[in-house]
């Protein structure tokens, strides 16, 4: 199957134009809308939530993952095989965790070239068709790239909110494992429910979240990414004017 995971938002012919072009490209192979509201323009944070979902996913799933805010610059298009799956995207620190985190992953840089590729929608002309070659079973078409550029400076776990999704459920970059032990963290696509519960946790468990997009609602978590805020994304009086949460 191939996993669409973009900044597109959800109204606009992007996806609909990637999705027709995998439809002729990789006819009868299964296409998953995962996100399409990821952190817009924002590879960090997105990197840990793509980090968070792909393990949903078994072995074999191709991703095609477009947040670019660099299209058309001098960032280099990437595929990496992480863990037995494909993801497609800028090269941009988007598949920093997913590598990262992986037992093995072998990164190429994309050599192929469309006939027409636009200066500005590389998810469509580019990324698009390469997804469907490995989803089809089709070798890389790239070159490997060991020098690639890394994010060392970006956290293993980010004590930041990264996404709020529409019922108000805030998530950040952090894994259950980063609470403190015996704090049981929230089950799957759970929340923290009310002010004092969620302060209690964050101080007995020794952290301070921040948010990095206190106006946006664009980012949301699963089993791994983990500490869902609903009180603070629900209460502005939750966010200070630095676009910190403050709990308790």
């Amino acid at each position: 199957m191939i996993v669409l995971f973009t900044d597109f938002g959800l109204q606009g012919p992007y996806t609909g134009q990637m999705k027709a072009v995998l439809h002729q490209t990789a006819p009868g192979i299964p296409i998953i809308d995962l996100f399409a509201d990821a952190p817009t323009g924002n590879p960090k944070a997105s990197a840990y939530l793509l980090a968070a979902y792909a393990q949903w996913f078994a072995a074999g799933t191709t991703f095609l993952c477009v947040v670019d805010p660099g299209v058309g610059g001098a960032r280099p298009p990437a595929m990496l095989d992480a863990d037995g799956r494909w993801y497609v995207g800028p090269g941009n620190g988007l598949f920093e965790l997913i590598e990262r985190r992986a037992t093995t992953a072998r990164r190429f840089e994309i050599d192929w070239r469309p006939l027409h590729l636009s200066a500005s929608f590389h998810g469509r002309d580019l990324f698009a068709p390469v997804a469907a070659m490995l989803a089809r079973g089709e070798p890389p078409p790239g070159r490997p790239r060991k020098d690639a550029e890394r994010r060392s400076d970006w956290p293993d776990d980010l004590a930041e909110i990264v996404y709020i999704d529409h019922f108000g459920n805030a998530m950040t970059g952090l894994r259950a494992s980063m609470l403190a032990p015996g704090l049981p963290p929230p089950a799957a696509g759970s929340s923290v429910q009310g002010r004092s519960a969620t302060g209690r946790r964050a101080r007995r468990s020794g952290m301070r979240i921040r948010t990095v997009l206190p106006r946006s609602p664009s980012i949301a978590g699963a089993r791994t990414a983990i500490l869902a805020l609903r009180s603070a994304a629900r209460s502005r009086s939750s966010l200070d004017r630095n676009g910190r949460c403050v709990l308790g």
